[in-house]
């Protein structure tokens, strides 16, 4: 089990775990489909210059940014429900955000430059990744 009620904490009157969870797996498949697809894209795009297009840049941000959106909920449900958090879900969790920060640091760098879109098909496809195995070997659960 990812989370577990702590027994000694009082459930604050608050949102609910199960409205949270609910925000955090809706967040976790938009993050695992977003990454997919803009990693396929970016992937493609390497091979395709036709296929290159502004868009995929906007669309690679929103669904990177969403790492950011799944962590913040999962912080939400830890600290406002008294739950005890798996360390292999935060692991992977914040595995993402370190991700994103690793392919944004090397973005621009010469040795690079012309395999970006590598970089980045690589990138969120590996997002992706981590998405599911957070996901489905460490389910959340608010009993």
């Amino acid at each position: 089990m990812a989370f577990r009620a702590r027994a000694d904490v009082d459930q604050p009157e608050q949102i609910g775990v199960s409205t949270l969870h609910d925000v955090h797996v809706v967040a976790a498949w938009f993050l695992i489909v977003s990454n997919a697809f803009v990693g396929a894209w970016a992937l493609v795009a390497q091979y395709v210059p036709r296929i290159r297009q502004r868009v995929l840049w906007w669309t690679t941000l929103v669904a990177q940014l969403s790492t950011i959106a799944v962590a913040v909920v999962g912080v939400l449900i830890v600290n406002q429900n008294g739950v005890e958090l798996d360390s292999f879900h935060a692991l992977y969790g914040f595995s993402t955000i370190f991700a994103v920060a690793v392919l944004y640091s090397y973005r621009n760098s010469p040795f690079i430059a012309d395999k970006v879109y590598l970089l980045y098909g690589c990138g969120g496809l590996f997002i992706m990744g981590l998405g599911i195995r957070n996901l489905f070997l460490s389910p959340i659960s608010t009993a």
